[in-house]
């Protein structure tokens, strides 16, 4: 198991080294601090004493969230979904990164119970969401700021780490609202991660080549492809009802970095990027129910004769992914909003 660096529940660092965990608080009060350091304060920490399954916290102060949508699978499926008469991928899928900015308040750590949200599902429908949703992804947490443009060669420069993130959609709401400005309140009401934040430098025994993208992209986005092969996994209640890979992603996170940069748009520590839905070419490779049931239309067996199109109250998602760990979150449900 790589180095991995977390918060102590009521302050100060901690890391995950191997199958030790160590007190790092006389080294930073927390991660915000380390990052603000700058990469030269990045390098592995000295020993500290050794801590015995410790409670952790959110592991960093979420400066802004943003979610790209850089899975070809993903977003192909998505297409067949809704539009199976029109060409799958919309113009501009396969020329920049697209992506929507969420809400950094609403980012939580593993374990955070979710509570089901409530929002307009439909003309002159206001209540519970009846399509729950989970979102398979990476996340990236900015640890170098920067205050305009930043070139796809030196984006990783900027990235401190990655974290497993879940990004959890209210499929009813999103439909009802996302034309024409996007997703909105279906998508801002949680996003969760995992507690132990996974230096950039310990991903790069992961990183392989990709297939070339097509077409080339434009100038300030060309990089030889690449990608992190790093096997996901998706549990619900017990049972992994899917299995996929980091590889599948189309667009890199330097990408994504150069496009959300290149408006002349900052970056600040604490920022949060998450890759977007994760699927591969088979079924069982899809990251999220919406794939999975083929918007509800094919459900989804369970091991103990239940069937799921969506989520129901009290189930439980874990999502999986060596070396980053997992990000677990359990479904609850109020009459209040």
């Amino acid at each position: 198991m790589t180095l991995a660096y977390g918060l102590l529940e009521g302050g100060g660092l901690c890391a995950r080294d191997g199958d030790r965990i160590v007190d790092l608080s006389a080294v930073a009060g927390s991660l915000d601090e380390l990052m603000a350091r700058g990469p030269a304060g990045w390098a592995p920490p000295p020993d500290g004493p050794e801590l015995e399954d410790p409670d952790l916290a959110l592991p960093f102060t979420v400066a802004d969230y943003v979610d790209f949508y850089s899975s070809l699978h993903h977003a192909r499926n998505v297409g067949l979904m809704f539009r199976p008469d029109d060409e799958p991928l919309l113009p501009n899928w396969r020329w920049m990164p697209v992506g929507y900015h969420g809400r950094a308040g609403t980012v939580v750590a593993s374990g955070t119970p979710v509570k089901r949200p409530h929002g307009q599902v439909g003309e002159g429908e206001f209540g519970p969401t009846h399509a729950l949703d989970i979102e398979l992804e990476l996340g990236f947490v900015i640890g170098m700021a920067s205050d305009g443009p930043v070139p796809v060669e030196r984006a990783l420069d900027h990235v401190f780490g990655a974290v497993l993130l879940n990004d959890w959609s209210a499929r009813d709401i999103q439909g009802w609202e996302y034309r024409p400005l996007g997703p909105f309140l279906g998508k801002s009401f949680a996003t969760s991660i995992s507690t132990w934040v996974v230096p950039l430098t310990e991903l790069e025994p992961f990183r392989v080549e990709a297939e070339p993208q097509d077409p080339d992209p434009l100038p300030y986005l060309r990089e030889p492809a690449w990608a992190y092969d790093i096997p996901l996994e998706i549990e619900l209640n017990g049972a992994t009802i899917a299995r996929g890979n980091a590889r599948n992603l189309y667009w890199s996170v330097a990408q994504q970095i150069a496009h959300l940069t290149s408006n002349g748009a900052s970056l600040r520590v604490g920022d949060l990027v998450g890759s977007g839905t994760i699927s591969g070419p088979e079924r069982e490779q899809r990251g999220c129910l919406l794939e999975l049931s083929w918007a509800g239309r094919e459900p989804i067996e369970l091991p103990d004769g239940s069937t799921r199109t969506f989520l129901e109250d009290e189930d439980e998602v874990v999502l999986r992914g060596e070396p980053l760990g997992e990000v677990r979150g359990r479904v609850f449900r109020s009459d209040t909003f």
